[in-house]
């Protein structure tokens, strides 16, 4: 009887073990069939941060193509097309992609959740994130769905410029509103799914008045639109200083090779790494150069040119800053600039004729013409999680 009793109560004690152990499924009311209304604000909130500014950096570097601060060593590429003013329709497409798809599509379900368990912290992160969204939208490609968009409507309507700024204006007066709320009983924490402030309101609402005085200081001055009063008045209750702002940290991780649900980069690394830094195609541009090192033909050069323009190390020793590629001379139609090799070797090799120092870059063609090119400096940079090297520096 005593054997029976014990075979009884170890399997009930294996039974509970192993019932305990799986209490992790649980967490979602359906963890067989998820959907968008069971995501928990504070899950979504992350992500919603990391695709916005993944469209947002992507705009801001396809920008620098078009405006030709930067160029490519290749005129075919869609990169070096939009620095030649004949961009293809693939230089437009990430900034909207990442907007829509993966952070506006998630607005309304965040903040009705929000709304309900009176979380109006989160209330405020995407009324933020929604404002700076749709002026980026309306920057870049004028009119665009706002009043319509994100909701039932598969054919929404295209507002104009002036309806989406007066409306981003209202939704970061009303994010700024929500992070003056104190949290609902039981709310969660902004802390537990804010990955840039970490939960600081003030950093946010510092942040909301920053946006606001510089949205409305685009305004033209020649108008009664223009109300410097309100802007200066803004601009106190803005960031003053590092430890006010909002600084988004990034991390080069060698376990961060999940990629990006919509693009195959990292997922911690800074989007100006994934757009530039990994490439070894990118130069920069004389004109860009030049207003970092003789800013108004005055000779004042930038404090922050030696962090912005790239350095080539030569002779195992001698770092020579990026030369800038003169948009207005003939050197795209002839094939310039072309990209780079480094001999690593502790020796001299031979190149197309030529003999190359160890440890210096040089260009691997017979055109002697463009052999010269080495004087423009690839902006990429190595990596431990990406590249998988151990060292910072990049040598081809």
């Amino acid at each position: 009887m005593k054997k029976i009793l014990y075979t009884i109560l170890s399997i009930t004690l294996l039974l509970s073990t192993f019932s305990c152990s799986e209490d992790w499924l649980d967490v979602n009311v359906d963890p067989n069939n998820p959907t968008n209304t069971l995501a928990s604000i504070d899950g979504r909130l992350a992500w919603i941060q990391h695709h916005f500014l993944y469209g947002q950096q992507v705009a801001g570097v396809r920008s620098s193509f078009i405006t030709q601060q930067l160029t490519a060593t290749s005129t075919g590429t869609r990169d070096g097309m939009a620095a030649g003013w004949n961009a293809g329709t693939a230089i437009n497409t990430s900034p909207y992609q990442f907007f829509f798809v993966a952070t506006a599509a998630n607005f309304p379900d965040l903040e009705n959740k929000a709304i309900a368990q009176e979380a109006w912290h989160y209330v405020g992160a995407v009324r933020a994130i929604r404002a700076m969204g749709f002026m980026l939208m309306t920057d870049w490609y004028g009119e665009m769905p706002y009043t319509e968009a994100v909701s039932e409507s598969v054919t929404p309507k295209f507002d104009d410029g002036k309806t989406i700024f007066e409306g981003c204006l209202q939704d970061i007066d009303f994010a700024i509103e929500n992070f003056k709320k104190a949290q609902g009983e039981g709310a969660p924490s902004l802390k537990s799914g804010d990955s840039w402030n970490d939960g600081d309101v003030d950093k946010w609402l510092k942040m909301c008045y920053g946006l606001k005085a510089r949205w409305l200081n685009n305004l033209s001055k020649k108008t009664s639109l223009y109300k410097p009063d309100e802007i200066l008045s803004l601009i106190s209750s803005a960031a003053t200083s590092n430890a006010q702002s909002t600084i988004v940290n990034h991390l080069d991780l060698v376990s961060d090779n999940v990629g990006d649900v919509l693009f195959s980069d990292p997922l911690k690394t800074s989007i100006a790494f994934n757009s530039v830094g990994m490439n070894t195609n990118i130069r920069v541009t004389k004109w860009y150069t030049d207003l970092l090192t003789n800013f108004d033909n005055k000779g004042i050069e930038d404090p922050r040119a030696d962090k912005l323009i790239p350095w080539a190390q030569f002779n195992h020793g001698e770092f020579v800053r990026s030369a800038g590629v003169d948009m207005q001379s003939d050197i795209r139609i002839n094939k310039g600039p072309m990209g780079t090799s480094y001999n690593s070797k502790n020796e001299s090799i031979q190149s197309n004729g030529r003999t190359v120092p160890a440890h210096s870059w040089y260009v691997n063609t017979a055109d002697s013409e463009r052999w010269g090119d080495t004087i423009y400096v690839s902006h990429r940079g190595s990596s431990i999680g990406y590249h998988g090297d151990t060292d910072d520096q990049y040598k081809a």
